[in-house]
């Protein structure tokens, strides 16, 4: 493990890292914070999934967390988006693409499946790796995220119920296979039969027996991407009826930025920290 950075916060440690991954076959690069209580015991941990253009940088530096993860003793881990590196595919003019839009998905079409295997990179070979080098109480894990991070977060959730106590998200794309910004992603992706595509969207996910106990989402109300991208009407729509619980809180005036996120972060560090003990 690099070493990259390491900062004194509220009694903990922000720190960044990076590792060789197998799994999308390029260094990859995660931020952690760990609270004061962990230098006692290890302590719960928190996956923070962040959205489309972002590395592990943006919340990192705007999301403003470490205040209240410190105070709840929560670690906070950060993973980028996508792999990186001169030799990773990438599309430079499609935001919605590559580099920074690994959607969490592990790709299986050519030239994406090399590297593209964020998935499996987010569940398995990262959770190992700092299950190695931190305190962490793997019996206690969290996930959220924002925006695609948001979709990832969920996805994941409901294909992990026994390794996840507790899911929430920020404006998530709930059903990536019919949005704008994402359905042309999954078929460079996946391919062309959107049979492949239902495992990574979670409207579908759960259409198809999939469970998670409850999920807490925010949404701005003036979010520019809400009509055409996020819709967490669909989402609500699809667990009628299935005990999945859901707390959706349509919030006035704000939009998909880290204003947005920041203003609502310590409610969700709270849900979680509720659900982790």
């Amino acid at each position: 493990m690099k070493v990259l950075s390491q900062n004194q916060a509220f009694g903990g440690m922000q720190g960044v890292f990076a590792h060789d991954s197998l799994a999308t076959n390029c260094e990859m690069t995660f931020a952690v914070f760990v609270p004061p209580k962990a230098v006692q015991e290890p302590c719960p941990v928190v996956w923070y999934l962040s959205g489309l253009t972002c590395t592990h940088a943006n919340v990192m530096e705007k999301g403003e967390y470490r205040r209240m993860a410190a105070e709840l003793g929560l670690i906070v881990v950060c993973p980028d988006t996508s792999p990186r590196g001169n030799d990773v595919p990438d599309e430079l003019t499609n935001w919605q693409m590559g580099k920074g839009a690994g959607f969490y998905l592990d790709a299986t079409e050519k030239p994406w499946a090399e590297h593209y295997q964020m998935y499996t990179y987010i569940t398995e070979e990262l959770p190992a790796f700092v299950a190695q080098h931190f305190r962490v109480d793997m019996d206690r894990q969290g996930i959220f995220g924002h925006s695609m991070g948001g979709h990832g977060a969920m996805t994941i959730a409901l294909k992990n119920p026994d390794r996840f106590r507790s899911c929430s998200a920020f404006a998530p794309i709930v059903e990536p296979s019919t949005a704008d910004w994402s359905s042309g992603s999954f078929e460079k992706y996946l391919g062309p039969d959107r049979a492949n595509w239902r495992q990574y969207d979670a409207c579908a996910l759960v259409e198809d027996g999939a469970r998670f106990p409850e999920f807490l989402i925010d949404q701005g109300k003036a979010d520019g991407f809400l009509e055409d991208g996020l819709r967490p009407w669909l989402f609500e729509e699809a667990i009628q009826g299935t005990g999945i619980g859901l707390t959706l809180r349509m919030q006035e005036r704000y939009d998909h930025s880290y204003y947005f996120i920041s203003t609502f972060m310590d409610g969700h560090l709270k849900w979680h920290a509720e659900r982790l003990g």
